[in-house]
This record gives C-alpha cells, structure tokens and sequence, in this order.
C-alpha cells in the first residue's frame, strides 16, 4: 500500500474508517492487532479508566503504521473464523471493548465485540 493511500485512509473520520475496515477485513478475513514480545495484545485503557479496548486494524500495513515508534509492538494477524469463535467471546467475557482502526488523530470506533462481528457477518451476507 502506498503512502498516500495509507495516509488517506488514516486521515478519514471514524464512521468512514469502520465502513473500510469491514470491507477490508471481508476481503481478507483477517483482523490485525497489536502485540509485544511476550505476545501480550495491546490494550488501550482511558485515561479515566472507564473504558477499556483493543484496538484493531483491517491490515498490517494500518498496524505497524500506528505502533512504527513504539519499539516493542508487533502487528499480529487473527483469522475471522479464530476471531469469531475466540476472541469475541473472550473480550465479551473479559468486559473489554474493541477500538476499531484509530486514526491520525486518535479517534477511533468503540464496539462491544459482538456488534462488530454482527456487523462483519452483516456485511458477509450482502457480500
């Protein structure tokens, strides 16, 4: 991907950003999020505490864009079907939310996990 294009995207506001990220996630099943050297994922928690979630990527050029001054983080892809079956239970029962494709500025999409695999299997249907 280049540049640019990267760099459109990521300038793009959230409603639009969640719009690429289930056509490209549906293109590719898979979903891309972030993860140090113990292969511990990234939790994002709010400075208030109240919120707390994962931020993931519709590619792993979106993820290593967002973590390239970090050092320790690495994108990691999750297959849909491993996304579906593991991990939107987990994060469910975990009471943690997704952060889907922060942008430039930060802004980001919160979803419960079982919005958004709704929303994807929505989106498969009409696919």
């Amino acid at each position: 991907m280049k540049h640019d294009e990267l760099k459109s995207v990521l300038e793009s506001d959230g409603e639009e950003r969640y719009d690429y990220f289930l056509s490209q996630v549906l293109e590719e099943r898979e979903i891309w999020i972030l993860v140090n050297a113990e292969n511990r994922f990234l939790k994002i928690v709010s400075e208030d505490g109240d919120v707390e979630h994962l931020p993931v990527w519709p590619s792993e050029a979106f993820a290593a864009e967002y973590c390239k001054d970090s050092g320790d983080l690495t994108p990691k892809s999750i297959s849909l079907p491993d996304f579906f079956r593991k991990w939107v239970p987990g994060l469910t029962k975990d009471g943690l939310d997704i952060g889907v494709f922060p942008g430039l500025d930060d802004t980001l999409w919160i979803t419960e996990p079982e919005e958004l695999k709704r929303d994807l299997q929505d989106e498969m249907s009409s696919f």
